[in-house]
């Protein structure tokens, strides 16, 4: 590494191989990461960032992009070794191929497949194979990886749930990270930018689906909203006809209901495809695509097509009902590729398959195919499930936004796809751009260990809390203290925390833990608890509610109500289980939960003791949270009257535009020598606002005449002081003399607070507007009422002064 300081080359003087990226934003975004990571300080290369995001609408070419980088790395003697990460095995395999074809000479491993021989240049692997490697190297002396094994890691789709669950990767090896994504920057979040030490909004590179489009790289989509009135609208009892009542009331068991619960009776739009399958609407929904969806071989077959499944029993109910209703396809024109199927990688690569057409046609994915998969021939998308995150519905419309030369015939190449949505996605994205905004949850595990901890501490604090009490919060930190104490120190992720780890495995320093105390094992200790020490799910969450139920009791809490009534219930149906031996046994502590009587006079130790005795029951109620599918043949209808087409590249929100760019450029570069003069009320001369300029243009205008075009032709000085505002105590240390010498009334010192307000938001005062809002609210006139014509000529001239400091060039 030290002899590399001088062998490096500049790769910012790079010829990028235009066999492997050629087209012009590919050499853009090298040429933008190249200038990302280095600059030139005394004659010589010097590091200036070692992460950047490259953001790549999908079917752009981000892997040749990648593939090219690596060249340009290795060959520039920036690295030797390179890891590629990504969160499926698919896409592990797909990027390794793809790889191999553009770099031969580089010896490549897939650790989900291969073994490490040591000496592999390209390392590709799924985020927990690399974990798991990082974790069991250090159990022994010898290590496949050291920290400073790989020069540079690729990130493939990076966002934010890859950095908070595989952090310790990212610690763990030192070298430049490279993230890579299709992701709009909606969904982008702070903490991704903030990883990737970036402004927000702000990537490398961005090159996005709308550009793409237009520039014909890729195809847009033609997309449908079609409705189909039981998937949009559910069931409702009343509105069947007889022979359909009959059908619902048997296949429900609702035979014993009484006619007016009936009349009121309906399932839900989100239990279609859910537990109950109508064979119609799937019928009407096949019927719709193999009619209308776009055909290939002269238009005698439909073209490849992805449906997108609610779930595997859903998955599998379209393929039974496809083979049904069009037997001459032969069984395997329309398949399941999901995790369910042994050969899915099979049906995938056959699927996606590219010299020639391989059935399956049509492939029935659940979450499998919506990212990350390259399938050029794709022309119809089947949108049979509702989506919310707004991120993964542009990932799974750019399964079919990949060009296909000669798709149709010779010279006739894709234009577009098809796009057909049944669920209502089309309009919910129309009314909501944004989607669902989710929060990422804290594992069970660590929700329990800070649960524990905050009923310890409460009691601990409470001072009605009697000797039971206070031996429960014993017992709760002796545990708490156990689990801490058994940490596996040859774990990577504990070890980060090894300093906190330590001091907390000594008994005595959980007496008496205060508010920083409790900041430390919250942040640093509670997310290390190994789930696999208790795997049954439904029992650790009813030792959260446990917990949950003693704070809101310590607190006086509201909450007690609901949580009360949610262990009555559970007591309720144990007992419909008491021919079970394990529950009989456990009787009397069942009936008393599931009686209010017991919940009358309720301490903290009987729920405890309530807690022990009961949580191995609870898997036993597991079995009725998993509703059996109901299959009908109810009466359904797709109204083609009522389809509706959708521009969605119109409503594609691009990333920052130009404007946003530039000034979120000058803002980072505060600091910048000219730029703080600027803010600083300091005069530049020419030749230092020509110096700025040409920054400015090389590193955020892209020309002059773009940002005449954008905003309008003004001085550059007066353009950044409008964006950064004037230094309040430079701009109060001009006016002082002034307001010393004039000897100002009470409402001439507000006026002057004004004027140095405005200059500190706006960096620039034209003087006619001291006669205009807001420097009229104390007088009609403005300046003219306040000061006598002496003091104005003088406040004007020093107003003139702080605009010349800026205008200097106009």
């Amino acid at each position: 590494m030290i002899k590399r300081r001088e062998s490096r080359k500049d790769i910012r003087k790079f010829e990028v191989n235009a066999a492997i990226a050629g087209r012009y934003y590919q050499l853009e975004a090298i040429q933008r990461l190249s200038e990302h990571f280095v600059t030139v300080k005394n004659d010589k290369l010097r590091g200036k960032n070692r992460r950047a995001l490259l953001v790549m609408a999908t079917g752009s070419g981000k892997t040749r992009t990648a593939a090219a980088i690596v060249d340009m790395l290795t060959k520039s003697n920036w690295a030797k070794r390179i890891l590629f990460l990504a969160d499926r095995n698919a896409l592990v395999t797909q990027a390794k191929n793809a790889f191999k074809e553009h770099l031969p000479h580089l010896s490549a491993v897939d650790l989900t497949k291969e073994k490490e021989t040591g000496h592999t240049r390209l390392v590709f692997s799924t985020y927990p194979t690399m974990m798991n490697l990082i974790n069991n190297q250090m159990e022994g002396e010898s290590r496949d990886y050291g920290v400073g094994h790989f020069d540079a890691i690729f990130i493939d789709e990076a966002h934010r749930s890859i950095y908070q669950k595989y952090q310790s990767i990212f610690d763990y090896f030192d070298g430049l990270l490279i993230g890579l994504t299709a992701t709009p920057k909606k969904d982008l979040d702070k903490n991704t930018y903030s990883f990737f030490q970036l402004e927000d909004d702000i990537p490398t590179f961005a090159y996005e689906l709308d550009t793409a489009v237009n520039d014909g790289f890729l195809v847009p989509p033609r997309s449908y909203a079609v409705p189909v009135q039981m998937v949009r609208d559910g069931v409702k009892y009343k509105d069947l006809s007889d022979e359909d009542k009959a059908e619902l009331e048997e296949k429900l068991g609702l035979t014993e209901v009484s006619d007016e619960a009936l009349q009121e009776f309906e399932v839900g739009a989100s239990q279609i495809n859910s537990f109950l399958f109508n064979e119609p609407t799937v019928d009407l929904v096949l019927d719709h695509l193999m009619n209308n969806g776009l055909k290939v071989a002269s238009g005698d077959k439909v073209g490849k097509t992805i449906i997108f499944a609610r779930n595997h029993r859903h998955a599998v109910f379209i393929e039974d009902r496809f083979n049904k209703n069009y037997p001459e396809y032969g069984g395997n024109f329309c398949r399941v590729i999901d995790n369910y199927n042994d050969k899915a990688q099979d049906l995938l690569e056959k699927f996606c398959y590219d010299k020639e057409e391989l059935e399956p046609q049509i492939a029935i994915s659940v979450d499998m195919m919506d990212t990350g998969v390259d399938a050029p021939s794709v022309l119809n998308l089947i949108f049979f499930k509702p989506i919310k995150s707004y991120a993964k519905f542009w990932q799974m419309v750019g399964r079919g936004t990949r060009l296909r030369r000669d798709l149709f015939g010779p010279h006739e190449d894709k234009k577009f796809f098809l796009l057909f949505d049944y669920c209502r996605n089309l309009e919910f994205f129309q009314e909501n751009p944004d989607g669902y905004q989710t929060n990422t949850q804290r594992p069970l595990s660590q929700l329990l260990f800070l649960e524990q901890l905050h009923v310890a501490n409460l009691i601990q604090e409470n001072a009605e809390a009697n000797s039971l009490d206070l031996a429960l919060a014993k017992e709760y930190i002796d545990g708490l203290h156990a689990k801490v104490a058994q940490l596996d120190t040859a774990r990577y992720e504990v070890r980060k925390h090894l300093a906190v780890v330590h001091q907390f495995a000594d008994r005595s320093k959980w007496e008496n833990l205060n508010k920083s105390d409790i900041i430390a094992i919250e942040t640093e200790l509670s997310h290390l608890i190994p789930y696999t020490e208790d795997r049954d799910e439904m029992a650790k969450r009813f030792d959260l509610n446990s917990y949950k139920l003693q704070a809101a009791m310590i607190n006086k809490s509201p909450r007690q109500t609901a949580l009360i009534q949610n262990f009555m219930d559970i007591g309720k149906r144990l007992l419909k289980k008491r021919n079970v031996p394990a529950v009989a046994a456990k009787e009397v502590f069942i009936r008393e939960m599931a009686s209010i009587d017991f919940w009358q006079e309720i301490s903290l130790s009987k729920v405890e003791n309530l807690r022990k005795e009961i949580r191995h029951l609870i898997h036993l109620l597991k079995e009725e949270n998993n509703i059996k599918p109901i299959y009908t043949k109810l009466d359904d209808n797709l109204l083609k009257e009522e389809i509706i087409g959708y521009d969605i590249i119109a409503n594609f929100k691009n990333l920052q535009s130009y404007k946003d760019r530039v000034t979120a450029f000058i803002k980072k570069n505060k600091h910048h020598l000219v730029i703080d003069k600027l803010h600083k009320n300091q005069p530049i001369n020419a030749f230092e606002l020509q110096q700025l300029e040409q920054y400015l243009v090389a590193e955020a205008l892209g020309s002059k005449e773009e940002f005449i075009k954008e905003f309008g032709d003004q001085p550059l000085g007066t353009f950044i002081r409008s964006i950064i505002g004037l230094d309040q105590e430079a701009i109060q240390a001009h006016f002082t003399n002034f307001i010393g010498e004039a000897n100002l009334s009470a409402k001439q010192i507000k006026f002057m607070d004004t004027v140095i307000r405005y200059f500190v938001t706006n960096g620039y005062l034209e003087t006619a507007d001291l006669m205009e809002p807001p420097f009229t609210e104390l007088d009609d006139s403005g300046v003219i009422g306040l000061f006598d014509e002496n003091n104005v000529v003088k406040l004007m001239s020093l107003i003139k002064q702080v605009n010349q400091n800026a205008d200097i060039g106009a």
